[in-house]
């Protein structure tokens, strides 16, 4: 029998430009992303915004199918596919949009397509692998998360804010403060897959990594 995984089973990776960035759109980013934005807001619902932490709480009342899952994990322990590949298409969509706005991407975020982003996360069988009872809990279980995310978070603008200067003057987006970004996205994505979106039990790690 094989030893369980010691890898997280939420992943998110973004692929590092293989050539300059774009320039002009980096400058102007505040206002090309304002489109997708307005159709992600469509989506989730309105007052959209990118703060990881408020971010979770948003999904609850909006496009993501939050509360009805939480439901029939509690009384059926069911939580039906088309459901969470709606919540996972959905979240790809957001943290593409999220990713143009930090500037790891020069793409324009699509739809419905990959693109450069890759976001994983394994369909769970609510039955065996997720407690019915642990989803009435869980937000008050990630706090601790909560409380690093506002200062990580915080971080992750000024390496934003640092890289949009050496994009403009080199092409480049520093390697060291690209995977920092990525890394706090994966933290955000790994907290929200666990108390909000449900498609784990395991506890999320304080990590940056993959």
């Amino acid at each position: 029998m094989d030893a369980p995984s010691s890898r997280y089973p939420v992943s998110l990776t973004v692929d590092y430009p293989d050539r300059p960035l774009d320039r002009l759109s980096t400058f102007f980013r505040i206002f090309a992303i304002v489109p997708i934005a307005v159709i992600l807001a469509l989506l989730i619902g309105s007052g959209w915004h990118s703060e990881g932490v408020r971010r979770g709480i948003e999904y609850a009342t909006a496009g993501f199918a939050v509360a009805p899952t939480l439901l029939l994990i509690l009384f059926r322990r069911k939580y039906p596919r088309w459901w969470f590949d709606w919540n996972l298409n959905l979240n790809r969509f957001l943290f593409r949009v999220s990713a143009y706005g930090a500037l790891l991407r020069d793409e324009y975020p699509s739809t419905d397509e990959e693109q450069a982003l890759h976001l994983e996360v394994p369909y769970p069988d609510a039955k065996t692998e997720l407690n019915r009872w642990l989803p009435l809990v869980k937000w008050f279980l990630v706090i601790p998360h909560l409380f690093v995310l506002v200062f990580i978070d915080l971080a992750a603008y000024v390496c934003v804010f640092i890289a949009w200067f050496a994009i403009l003057f080199t092409g480049r987006y520093p390697r060291g403060l690209f995977d920092f970004v990525v890394g706090v996205m994966r933290w955000q994505a790994r907290v929200v897959w666990y108390a909000v979106l449900l498609s784990t039990d395991r506890y999320p790690p304080f990590s940056l990594q993959d």
